[in-house]
This record gives structure tokens, C-alpha cells and sequence, in this order.
């Protein structure tokens, strides 16, 4: 028997009782999970990785970095800083590069709507003419007219080219960042041009400088954001509608075993809201019927479902979200899935057992997506969406009876947790009669002293499935800190009842009487790691509200348990952007100490960022609350 993960607090394996319950069973039953894959791999973990001295780019190596033998360079030359910077920037290439293939699907989904070719509509009009007047696009003839220009313009914007500023940073950047940038010649081009310049300057024996790659990181970071991730939320809120606060479900409670349930997992809405829309047809639904079923349900899991729950009402066909990436297996598990249907990233490679075992089709609607042993393929072409719609469901009802006639147990744990989603600035802004004057007044008043997002992913590297993020948050609201929170860390606060009007009663008396005045949770849900773009948007409006740099304002960034390559490009933005930013685990860059004394005690006094490390939620949410209180009294209140 496999040794099973290792308690925290009391706590095994996760936070969540469903995770918990459901380990159990997957653990007994023998199947390879991520729990039990983790123990092993932890025994022969090798330091020289996890302090970023260890290099394999060319054949010279792999080399090492090792004071105890006299290996202080590699066989190259490079020294521990600049080798562990290298390896950090080329890491963040594959972060920002998914980032850009989200949101080329965006711009070119939005240009075949306005086409008539897919089954979508222009949801949000004003947005739509608001962001081209902002991006100074022709508003002239109808509204499918101006969609193309925009989607032209931003797909453009990927590749903007150097000679000129970019449009989307000149137009939604802070201007005493813009300064700042300039002065540390960190001003981006188009994300496809910086993640070319880094994927090159990470071949060996071309840049060997820390100094000089993490400048490239940064500006990395920066053309994510306003290249990618402000335009693909702008475009999904104009197709499907710019997100307001509802009523929502969670956790695998929502699972019912005599429906046809269509899982849609990833991070690109697309295929999901497609055969939401399919669903809805009578026609399907009876045809679900024939079969034995009681109708269609579309689930949401991880962040594909996290982008449609901003945006779309629990009803009859639309059931909810499951949770964020360490809930995949689980899910599987409970018997009642028909199609797993995976985009862009974070589906496990090892799925195809628990779809034999509990009668699962697994589906790619994706071209970056190829799972083990899955023969049904579709790349996202939006001409083809609807097509592909019929299809899932098609192979759902197919699925619903195979998965009857092998009997399939059912087991569903009984939890299901409500949750508020649905925040954007426009929200925020709206729930506050239409201006800032409101949030700025109780922050002055210090019933809420500041702001912190948590955009993350979720990991096993620093204790069970969320506990990290959830512990965090609890401490972040009970010292009257309002929490907003985005990624697949926010699947775990919601599901852990962190964003339910109820949570109020966990806040610090100042919070907690703002909570119940506007009727919100302490932990606001903005949505996904993309929503990082969105989220700066907020910052960026209370900053220049305020005429103060975003630097001086008493807010942080916290990524308490992220995984991988987008979170760490959304880290390094925020570093760019002037905050002080909390992540755990270490990142592989201890190993080289005049990088970290870049990054903890210079990079402070070139964009005002700073790293802050820690896995203890009490003493991480104790450095983030002095923090804040030294941006207070700079400011004054």
C-alpha cells in the first residue's frame, strides 16, 4: 500500500471533506492518484533543482553548482545567479506563451462572431464601444463592424513591434508606472515579441546577466498582462457578458448520477458555453431523456468553469463548479461524469484509468491538449464550436448508457457550498452607487485597512490540497484585510465557504460591518488567473483615483500555493507593477543569493515590488498586514 500523504495541522491530504472522502475510497480502491504520487517523488527530490543550480540546456552538462567540490560555475561559465534566473525566465515563457494562445482564441472568436460563423452574440454592446473608443477604434457602422476592427486591433497588439508605445499599456497602465518602466527599460513590446526575445536569451551562451533576464522577466510579466490577459477578459465580457455577482453551487455535491454530465475543464470558456447554449435546445434535452436520463447538465471544473460561473446563472442545464485541478481525480471518481472535456491546460496525463474504470469519454477540445491514450481530438476553430457542442453531446448520452449498463456506482459526497461569484471593477464599482468615494472612505476609516489578491493555483509542496490558501485568507479578513481572489485558489476558497455571505462572521468587526452594509463575502471572487489583467484594472482605477502610484497604495499580492508557469508570470507582473508579493512555495532561485538580494532588497527601489516568502499563514498574513499599515501612514490615513 502506497504511504499516504502526511498530515498538517491535523488536516490530510486536503481541506475539503468531499477531497478528503473521496481520496479515501480512490486510495483503497488502488488507483494512482496525486496524493500518493507526491510522497515518493519527495524522497529522491534533489536540492540542486529546487535552488535553481542545476542546468541541462546543452551538452555540456547537465551541470551543477556546488560549492563542496569547487563547481561555483557551469562548464560555460555561467554563475548561480544568472544560471537560476535563466531558468526562471524560460519557465516563464510556457506561462506567458499559454496566456497568448488564450487570448488569440479570444480576439479570433470574436472576430468570427461578428461574422456570423459561431453561435455566439455581442452580450455586452457599451463594452464593446467603451474599450474601442479607449483603444481609439472607429465606433462607425453597426456593432459587428466594430467588433472586427477590435479584434483586429488586438490581435495586432500581440506583435506589437518596439519602434512604438503600445496602445493597450498607454491606455490602461498607471502613468508613474509607465515612468518607471522607462527608466528600467522594462517597457513592452506585444507578448509574442517579449516571449521571443526571452525563449532566445535563455540559449546558452547568450545572455549569462541575472541582472539583465530578470529585467526580461519583467517586462514579460508586463506584456502578459496588457497584451493578453486585459484584452481576452475584455472580449469574453463583451461575447458573454461582463460579470456581476450571483448566487452560485459548489463542490462535487452538485454531481447527480441520473443526468448526462458534460465536464468542461481548462481555462478557455469556449466549447463549454457552446453546448451550454446546445443543451438548452429541447431537442437534446429529449433525446438525453430517451436514453434514461433525467436531462443535460454542463459542469464546470477548474478555470473553464470558473469562467463561466462569473458569468452564468446556476438553472436547469448549467449545474455549477466542481473545484480547481486536485479535485480532477475525485470528480472522475464519483462514477456520474459522461464527457471530461479538456482545453488549453492543467488536465492530468494520467486520466484514462479512472475513465476506464468509471466509464468516462475523454475529450480534447483543444490543440494543445493530448492526453494518453484519448482518440478524440477537436482543435478550437470558432466556425466549428456548434459542430463540436453536438458532438459532446452526442457522446455524453452514449456515455450516459454505457455508464448505466456497467452500473457504475455513484458515489457523491453530500456537500454542496454556496458561493457569491460574478465580481469585475464594473461590479465593485456598482455595488459602491457608481464611484470609488465609497471603498476609499472605509478604507480611511480602517474598518477595511487594505486589499489583498490571492491569484494562485493549488499545490501539495506546502502542505494538503488548500490549506495554505484557505488559512491565509481566514487570516487576511479577520484583521479587516478584503481579500479578491482569482486562479484555482479561488475554487478553493469558494468551495470552502469563503465567498458565501456567511464568511462575514469571520472578518474583524470593521470588515465585517462592510460585508453586511453591501451585502458581499470578505473573499471576492474576480475569477481566473487570467483575471490578473482584470484585477490590476481595479488597482489601477483606486490608484488613479487616489493620484498616487500603485506602489503607495495598502494593497498585496499573495500567491500562497501556486504550481506553475502562470502563476509565476502573474508573480512577476505584480513585482513590475510595484507590489509587495507574497508566494509559496520558495521559487527555484534561492540558490543564487545576489538574485534574491535583487529581488528582496534592490528590485524594492527600482519598481517599489518585493518578494516575501513564507508557508505559515499566521506569520505570511502578519508580514502583509505591517506592510499595509507602512503604505497607510505614507499615505496618511
Amino acid at each position: 500500500m502506497v504511504e499516504r500523504v502526511i498530515e498538517r495541522d491535523g488536516t490530510k491530504v486536503s481541506i475539503h471533506p468531499s477531497i478528503r472522502e473521496m481520496y479515501e475510497y480512490i486510495h483503497e480502491e488502488g488507483l494512482s492518484n496525486v496524493w500518493d504520487r507526491y510522497d515518493p517523488q519527495a524522497k529522491i527530490r534533489c536540492n540542486f533543482c529546487v535552488e535553481g543550480v542545476s542546468c541541462q540546456l546543452c551538452t555540456n552538462g547537465p551541470c551543477r553548482i556546488s560549492d563542496k567540490v569547487g563547481a561555483d560555475l557551469g562548464v560555460c561559465g555561467i554563475d548561480r545567479n544568472a544560471m537560476a534566473m535563466r531558468d526562471m525566465l524560460l519557465r516563464n515563457v510556457m506561462g506567458t506563451s499559454t496566456y497568448a494562445h488564450h487570448a488569440y482564441n479570444a480576439f479570433r472568436t470574436l472576430k468570427s462572431t461578428a461574422e456570423g460563423k459561431t453561435p455566439y452574440t455581442i452580450t455586452d454592446v457599451d463594452k464593446l464601444m467603451s474599450f474601442a473608443e479607449q483603444v481609439g477604434i472607429d465606433r462607425s457602422g453597426s456593432k459587428e463592424d466594430v467588433a472586427i476592427r477590435l479584434a483586429d486591433f488586438l490581435i495586432a497588439q500581440l506583435s506589437h513591434h518596439y519602434d512604438n508605445p503600445s496602445t493597450m499599456v498607454e491606455k490602461f497602465a498607471p502613468e508613474p508606472r509607465k515612468k518607471a518602466w522607462r527608466d528600467m527599460a522594462i517597457y513592452p513590446a506585444g507578448v509574442l515579441h517579449e516571449i521571443k526575445d526571452a525563449t532566445a536569451s535563455c540559449l546558452t551562451n547568450v545572455d549569462g546577466d541575472h541582472v539583465s533576464m530578470a529585467r526580461k522577466a519583467l517586462r514579460l510579466g508586463i506584456a502578459c498582462i496588457y497584451s493578453a490577459q486585459i484584452g481576452l477578459e475584455m472580449v469574453q465580457d463583451i461575447l458573454f457578458g461582463t460579470p456581476m455577482p450571483h448566487e452560485v453551487e459548489t463542490d462535487l455535491g452538485i454531481m447527480d448520477p441520473d443526468y448526462v454530465n458534460i465536464v468542461f475543464n481548462g481555462h478557455e470558456p469556449w466549447t463549454g458555453v457552446a453546448t451550454i447554449m446546445a443543451a438548452k435546445n429541447p431537442e437534446n434535452q429529449e433525446k438525453a431523456r430517451a436514453a434514461g436520463a433525467k436531462g443535460i447538465k454542463v459542469i464546470g471544473s477548474i478555470e473553464t468553469g470558473q469562467e463561466i460561473l462569473q458569468r452564468f446563472p446556476i438553472d436547469e442545464v448549467f449545474g455549477g463548479l466542481t473545484g480547481n485541478w486536485l479535485a480532477i481525480e475525485p470528480l472522475l471518481a464519483t462514477g456520474t461524469v459522461d464527457v471530461f472535456a479538456m482545453d488549453e491546460n492543467c488536465s492530468p496525463p494520467n486520466l484514462m484509468p479512472y475513465a476506464e474504470k468509471f466509464q468516462v469519454t475523454l475529450v480534447s477540445v483543444n490543440d494543445l491538449v493530448r492526453i494518453p491514450g484519448v482518440e478524440i481530438n477537436y482543435d478550437y476553430k470558432p466556425p466549428e464550436v456548434a459542430s463540436v457542442a453536438e458532438k459532446l453531446i452526442d457522446l455524453g448520452i452514449e456515455n450516459f448508457k454505457k455508464r448505466k449498463e456497467r452500473n457504475i456506482p455513484a458515489k457523491v459526497p453530500g456537500r454542496k457550498q454556496k458561493a457569491v461569484a460574478g465580481f469585475s471593477t464594473e461590479a465593485v464599482v456598482k455595488a459602491l452607487g457608481g464611484k470609488l468615494d465609497p471603498l476609499v472612505d472605509v478604507i480611511k476609516a480602517n474598518k477595511i485597512k487594505g486589499v489583498v489578491a490571492i491569484v494562485n493555483c493549488t499545490t501539495l509542496a506546502n502542505g494538503p490540497h488548500d490549506y495554505m490558501t484557505v488559512n491565509l485568507a481566514k487570516e487576511l479578513i479577520k484583521r479587516d484585510i478584503l481579500v479578491i481572489a482569482g486562479g484555482c485558489g479561488n475554487h478553493g476558497l469558494e468551495v470552502a465557504g469563503l465567498a458565501a455571505p456567511e464568511a462575514a462572521e469571520m472578518a474583524g468587526e470593521g470588515l465585517k460591518e462592510v460585508c453586511k452594509g453591501l451585502g458581499i463575502p470578505p473573499v471576492l471572487p474576480f475569477g481566473t488567473c487570467t483575471d490578473t489583467g482584470r484585477i490590476s484594472m481595479l488597482v489601477t482605477a483606486l490608484a488613479n483615483f487616489l493620484q498616487v502610484d500603485p506602489a503607495d497604495l495598502p494593497v498585496a499580492v499573495s500567491a500562497p500555493q501556486y504550481l506553475e508557469q502562470k502563476a509565476t508570470i502573474d508573480g512577476i507582473f505584480a513585482l513590475a507593477y510595484g507590489m509587495y508579493t507574497h508566494l509559496s512555495p520558495a521559487p527555484p532561485v534561492t540558490g543564487g543569493p545576489e538574485l534574491v538580494q535583487l529581488l528582496t532588497e534592490e528590485l524594492p527601489k527600482l519598481t517599489g515590488g518585493r518578494v516575501a516568502l513564507g508557508d505559515d499563514p499566521v506569520k505570511v498574513a502578519e508580514g502583509i498586514e505591517k506592510h499595509i499599515l507602512e503604505r497607510r501612514a505614507k499615505l496618511g490615513i
